[in-house]
């Protein structure tokens, strides 16, 4: 059966819709944050509404920021779905400023440190011949391998920073763990009730980037 051109556009539209980044509108906005993350920025265990991103981000509006933070954070990502996306994002969107929040589902699988680092340093180049300034987080993940991965793990981040001259923050996540009321029963994730907290939190650490 023919379907009706309207339909087809409806359907066209549904699917744009289904596959964009969330962001809100905002009309100071002249620069771009892309945030590259996985589940917690992602609202993983709740609606995108109630999460850190969107927080911060209605509180940019409010404050009439010029930035505002496109959210590619997908649950589950890994450095290497996140290094292959990353061109084709970079490609349509406009970015004044990547921020990487990946490698936590890569330290949980026991993925190794070396492709960790690799894949990190391939977005990174990506990002930089393009004259695009990197934040890096510093993942921390719980201790499932052992004291030697754990060491081999957070020393990527170090070494990725270092090695191309990007920023390294500490992860949002930390300060929450000790809290079993900010935190979902998973003990991974952050609950509904941490993220205006990470909100708070991340919107100091991204200061120094809104203020160059």
């Amino acid at each position: 059966m023919n379907k009706h051109p309207i339909y087809i556009l409806f359907l066209s539209l549904i699917a744009l819709i289904s596959t964009s980044f969330l962001t809100l509108a905002n009309p100071s906005a002249k620069h771009a944050i892309l945030l590259l993350g996985d589940s917690v920025s992602a609202s993983y265990g709740m609606k995108q509404n109630q999460g850190w991103v969107h927080l911060l981000n209605q509180q940019l509006i409010t404050q009439k920021s010029t930035y505002k933070i496109t959210n590619a954070s997908i649950s589950g990502e890994t450095t290497t779905g996140g290094l292959s996306r990353l061109p084709g994002i970079l490609a349509k969107e406009k970015v004044d400023h990547l921020v990487i929040e990946l490698g936590g589902n890569d330290g949980l699988r026991g993925y190794a440190p070396t492709k960790i680092k690799n894949n990190l340093l391939q977005m990174i180049k990506l990002a930089q011949d393009k004259k695009i300034p990197v934040t890096l987080y510093q993942i921390k993940i719980t201790p499932n391998y052992g004291p030697r991965y754990n060491k081999m793990f957070e020393q990527v981040f170090i070494d990725v920073a270092t090695e191309t001259n990007s920023n390294l923050l500490p992860f949002f996540v930390e300060p929450l763990v000790t809290d079993a009321s900010l935190m979902q029963k998973d003990g991974i994730h952050p609950s509904i009730k941490a993220q205006p907290i990470i909100a708070e939190f991340v919107a100091k650490q991204f200061q120094q980037i809104m203020e160059n």
